[in-house]
């Protein structure tokens, strides 16, 4: 869509009131002031690989502080930033500019220019430390030293080090023309009148006594480097808007295009595979119901990332019974970390299974890649790690034998809650009373539910209609078990879960929306979950909240208990859509994509819950992440379902059925990636045109009811409501 990227600058949490600029490139991040520099007593630094490697890092001429002028936006990896030299006399004038690339490391361009007409001579000291600490004890403004980091100047490089037990961190800092002392690097610079000065820093880490090497070193061609070519190939692949008479709509959808792409993390081991991080700054690492979530919102941009997604995860997948990192045979991971202290994987683990949600989910995927008609043979071979993730599910998911998906976590030092809402105090009762596990989520169902769909689909496709029948049976006994005992008659909703005794944890959350999604819901209780979550108790204007104005725990400033997630939304608008509730859908898609257009265009992680008649715009949550992968795929999946778009590859169909509200007017979209290819659609009123897919494929202009789980056959487009096609995923967004 654009070849730009706006540098991330933020606000950092009341405590930290001065504005932030973040530098994404895969494991490496980097957070410093507006200046440039970064102060280790606050959540900056340079992080690689979940450590800060670079907590001091500050510019001085002649001990002066340079004025800053500006934050020139660069790529989601650089920068740059501009300052001016205090002058000492009429006739000097020196600007200042640090070109800073991140990338397994960091270089930074130092350029000085007399402006003046006198020569100037002065010297440049730049201040280095480096703690080491873990990035969750810096992000959470808890470092505490170390100890033992010892520094070695040797000529133009500072290395500095820390031996922890049997690891070992380290950085190299250098630069031609310095001189290295234990706490920096100087510079004695003579600038004739009109004259310049350059030099190069460069950053490297080292683990266990390994030498990283830089992807920007000097006297590459900074066009060439891994970073450049993969943001140019993101771009040019990427959907395009010829035409949208919203421009803040553009601008969002522009700004959901930059950040994924910013936010892709590549294997070295394993480069053909693409998977899609958390977010910025602090969770550029995969996780597993994160990433799968972003990388299915993301499918209209590059199907692809979704199954890079599938494939990293499944070699991570769970093989033993490990208490101390809660790993169980068949279970997706919640996260991977690389620091020195990861508090959820005890025992000197970087992976972390806890997580409810993750294992039915990636199965729920495989079926999308499956609808998408995306590498078969690649998602053929991801079937048998869907079949070991179905096993979790019966074998150690289900912990009782009820039938429903329970968590509870293994150690102390894991998460208490194992769903999305993972803050300790995100699952309560209607009370605010905080409930007890092993809890069994109402969402986690109806992932379970839509993924037992997608193994029966699988397993019809291949002739094997025992094995279908039997999946279909256990999807149908689920549903009815589900819609008997979360149903809260006496309330209307369903309940958020079910508690250590199986009492229905019974507080009016946005969780039940997810339920929508996947299509566990029943007919006759639909309109008023609807109802409900549209209501003035979840629905702010902005968007729904994930806990009810009325309930005990509310309070719109809370983490999970009250604010607004756009990716939440996203999900909802998407299930009201599946059952038919077009302007439900409506209000929701257009309240989050206001509340974008309030952000710049670019959604956080999640904002306060307060009321759109109590403030002009959406109030933003202190530490929220941005950009974060969900939220930055929200409006794309938010477009999809306004269009009710849906591919039916393996049947060679597609079917749309715009609900494309007017006040976005005209729409035109290029290369879209379907059917194998790359299609154009128009939007104009009443009249939808896709054009561009292979012969063989049927453009069907109706909404495409998704299957039931004693449903085998394709509604022909005059058969009644009633009679729902089959689709593989149980994700379909029509009526």
């Amino acid at each position: 869509m654009s070849a730009g990227f706006d540098t991330i600058v933020e606000h950092e949490p009341a405590v930290h009131a001065a504005a932030t600029v973040t530098l994404v490139e895969g494991p490496t991040f980097c957070v410093s002031g507006t200046s440039g520099d970064m102060d280790a007593g606050s959540p900056q630094g340079l992080f690689f690989r979940d450590t800060r490697i670079i907590s001091d890092w500050r510019l001085r001429l002649d001990d002066r502080l340079p004025h800053e002028l500006t934050v020139l936006s660069g790529d989601p990896y650089s920068t740059t930033f501009v300052a001016r030299v205090p002058p000492r006399g009429a006739e000097t004038e020196v600007l200042l500019e640090r070109r800073r690339y991140i990338g397994d490391g960091m270089r930074e361009d130092l350029h000085l220019r007399n402006l003046g007409s006198r020569p100037v001579s002065l010297v440049l000291s730049l201040h280095v430390g480096a703690d080491f600490a873990d990035l969750f004890d810096v992000k959470e403004n808890r470092m505490q030293s170390r100890g033992g980091v010892s520094a070695t100047p040797q000529g133009s490089a500072l290395s500095l080090d820390l031996q922890a037990g049997a690891a070992q961190r380290g950085v190299r800092v250098e630069a031609a023309g310095a001189r290295a002392l234990t706490d920096r690097l100087e510079f004695s610079v003579t600038l004739p009148s009109r004259g310049e000065w350059r030099t190069t820093v460069l950053v490297q880490p080292s683990i266990d006594g390994l030498q990283i090497t830089g992807t920007f070193p000097t006297g590459a061609e900074l066009g060439d480097s891994s970073p450049a070519r993969r943001m140019r190939a993101w771009r040019d692949a990427a959907p395009r808007v010829g035409e949208i008479e919203d421009p803040e709509l553009r601008r969002t959808l522009r700004r959901s295009v930059e950040d994924l792409g910013a936010l892709r993390i590549f294997d070295p081991l394993h480069p053909e595979n693409v998977a899609v991080a958390a977010g910025a700054p602090w969770f550029m690492a995969l996780f597993g119901r994160d990433s799968l979530l972003a990388s299915y919102m993301a499918l209209p941009l590059d199907p692809g990332l979704a199954l890079g997604t599938l494939q990293t995860l499944a070699r991570a997948q769970g093989c033993v019974v490990d208490p101390r990192t809660e790993e169980q045979p068949g279970r997706i991971l919640h996260e991977t970390r690389f620091g020195l202290d990861f508090p959820l994987a005890r025992g000197g683990g970087s992976v972390y299974y806890g997580t409810a949600d993750a294992t039915p989910l990636f199965v729920v995927m495989l079926g999308e890649l499956r609808r998408w008609g995306i590498e078969p043979e690649a998602v053929d071979a991801l079937l048998p790690h869907a079949d070991r993730a179905l096993e979790w599910i019966e074998l150690c998911g289900d912990r009782d034998g009820d039938g429903f998906v329970e968590y509870q976590r293994m150690t102390e030092d894991g998460l208490l809650n194992q769903g999305w809402k993972d803050s300790f105090d995100g699952v309560n009762f209607a009370d605010g009373s905080l409930a007890q596990s092993p809890i069994a989520l109402c969402e986690v169902q109806g992932y379970v539910y839509a993924a037992y769909i997608v193994r029966s689909h699988f397993a019809r496709e291949a002739g094997d209609m025992a094995v279908a029948d039997r999946w279909a049976q256990r999807a149908a006994a689920l549903k009815q078990a589900f819609n008997d005992q979360f149903w809260l008659p006496e309330r209307g909703w369903f309940a958020i879960g079910l508690d250590r005794d199986k009492r229905p944890i019974d507080a009016l959350a946005s969780n039940m929306g997810h339920c929508l999604w996947t299509g566990i819901v029943d007919e006759d209780k639909a309109a008023r979950v609807a109802e409900h979550l549209l209501s003035p108790e979840m629905f702010t204007g902005w968007g729904i909240r994930t806990l009810a104005s009325s309930m005990g725990a509310y309070n719109p400033m809370s983490y999970h208990n009250g604010s607004v997630w756009p990716h939440d939304n996203a999900i909802i608008a998407t299930g009201l859509m599946r059952y038919g509730f077009v302007e439900e859908a409506q209000r929701v898609a257009t309240g989050i994509l206001d509340a974008a257009e309030a952000f710049g265009g670019r959604l956080p992680e999640l904002f306060c819950g307060f009321d759109r008649s109590e403030y002009e715009a959406p109030l933003p949550y202190p530490t929220s992440c941005s950009p974060q992968a969900w939220a930055a795929a929200a409006p794309v999946q938010l477009v999809r379902a306004l269009l009710r778009l849906d591919p039916w590859m393996p049947h060679r169909q597609v079917w749309v059925a715009p609900a494309w509200p007017e006040r976005y007017g005209r729409l035109h979209v290029h290369n879209l990636p379907l059917a194998g290819g790359r299609a154009e659609l128009w939007v104009d009123g009443g009249s939808t045109r896709l054009e561009g897919l292979p012969a063989d494929v049927e453009v069907i202009q109706q909404p495409l009811r998704p299957l039931a789980a004693a449903s085998g056959h394709r509604q022909p487009p005059t058969d009644p409501p009633a009679a729902p096609p089959a689709d593989p995923s149980a994700l379909g967004t029509g009526d």
